[in-house]
């Protein structure tokens, strides 16, 4: 990946709130959730119900596929991510703390958020391995592919 690439999926991912994430079912199906993220550099984080369908999904098989739009008014003005990587439930009090950090300094609305005392929540970590970096201000359809 060169610097240029490296910037713009930081930027993008940076930028944008949400993401679909799509995990593997026990039956082979995959699942396409969205979900708000957090990044910290190439690594993406997420929080997601302990009994939800994808925590299970990824507990039992940790291949994801993801992406990640910037709002675009023109097909001209797409820049775009779509990307596998390895995904994980997040265990650690050290790296749940700083996931913590992320969410409540990229949407500081959690702190008005009522949460079910009985629910648990799930930090998910998310390593990319391949990034399609898509770009349409360099033409219809452009796409670079790109090692994490």
């Amino acid at each position: 990946m060169n610097k240029i690439q490296y910037e713009t999926i930081s930027s993008i991912l940076t930028d944008v709130n949400d993401m679909t994430i799509a995990t593997v079912r026990e039956n082979g199906f995959p699942q396409a959730t969205t979900v708000s993220f957090v990044n910290d550099d190439l690594t993406i984080y997420f929080g997601t119900s302990a009994d939800s369908q994808k925590a299970r999904n990824i507990a039992r098989d940790g291949r994801v596929s993801l992406t990640v739009d910037r709002p675009y008014a023109d097909w001209d003005d797409i820049k775009s991510l779509s990307a596998a990587g390895h995904a994980t439930i997040v265990t650690g009090k050290t790296e749940q703390e700083k996931i913590g950090q992320l969410i409540y300094a990229k949407f500081p609305q959690i702190e008005d958020l009522t949460m079910d005392e009985q629910a648990e929540v799930a930090f998910v970590r998310v390593d990319l391995v391949i990034v399609s970096l898509l770009d349409y201000s360099k033409g219809f359809g452009h796409t670079e592919l790109v090692e994490a």
